[in-house]
């Protein structure tokens, strides 16, 4: 094959490859928010956010009164 055969080949090659990537970049599907959520799901991203929002969801409010409430009767 002649050198000029080569380049040619080789240009094409990078132009598929790249036009192949620029296109799976615009097609590839995004992520599809959790239902009922407005929004798409984000993790906390420091160490003390994610101590926080255990201490605040698992543990209960420590200030809140939940004695008084009224209680469930089993149902048999």
């Amino acid at each position: 094959m002649s050198p000029r055969l080569v380049v040619i080949l080789v240009l094409a090659g990078i132009a598929a490859l790249s036009a192949s990537v620029v296109t799976w970049n615009v097609i590839q599907p995004r992520p599809v928010p959790m239902s009922g959520s407005g929004t798409a799901a984000t993790r906390p991203a420091s160490e003390t956010e994610r101590r926080e929002h255990r201490e605040q969801f698992f543990s209960g409010d420590p200030d809140r009164d939940i004695r008084g409430g009224q209680e469930m009767k089993p149902r048999w």
